[in-house]
């Protein structure tokens, strides 16, 4: 069983940064995920468990970072020039079957964080 607890959400201005943490990651390839309201929840990035693979959406690219500290069992998402259409509840999750591969598809994470708030106002 992995147990996740996201921190870090808020509420920032546009142009700003935030930095998301997810402690107690899985020994496995983890991925974040955002649903805004009225939305499906959407990928955002995710990182294998050496932290050699990542991916990212596109509307996120160049822009957001994810990383990981196996050592503290930490994933982070430093996300910087924050827009007002990123506010959304950030979801982690962890792929528990993966290790190299990095996946976007929902249903290949079969461990979900509660999730945290992050609003961008214009």
């Amino acid at each position: 069983q992995v147990q996740l607890v996201e921190s870090g959400g808020g509420l920032v201005q546009a142009g700003n940064s935030l930095r998301l943490s997810c402690a107690a990651s899985g020994h496995c390839t983890m991925g974040w995920f955002r649903q805004a309201p009225g939305k499906e929840r959407e990928f955002v990035a995710a990182i294998s468990w050496s932290g050699g693979k990542t991916d990212y959406a596109d509307s996120v690219k160049g822009r957001f970072t994810i990383s990981r500290d196996n050592a503290k069992n930490t994933v982070y998402l430093q996300m910087n020039s924050l827009k007002p259409e990123d506010t959304a509840v950030y979801y982690c999750a962890a792929a528990s079957a993966l290790r190299v591969a990095v996946r976007r598809e929902r249903y290949e994470y079969d461990y979900w964080g509660q999730g945290t708030q992050v609003t961008v106002s214009s």
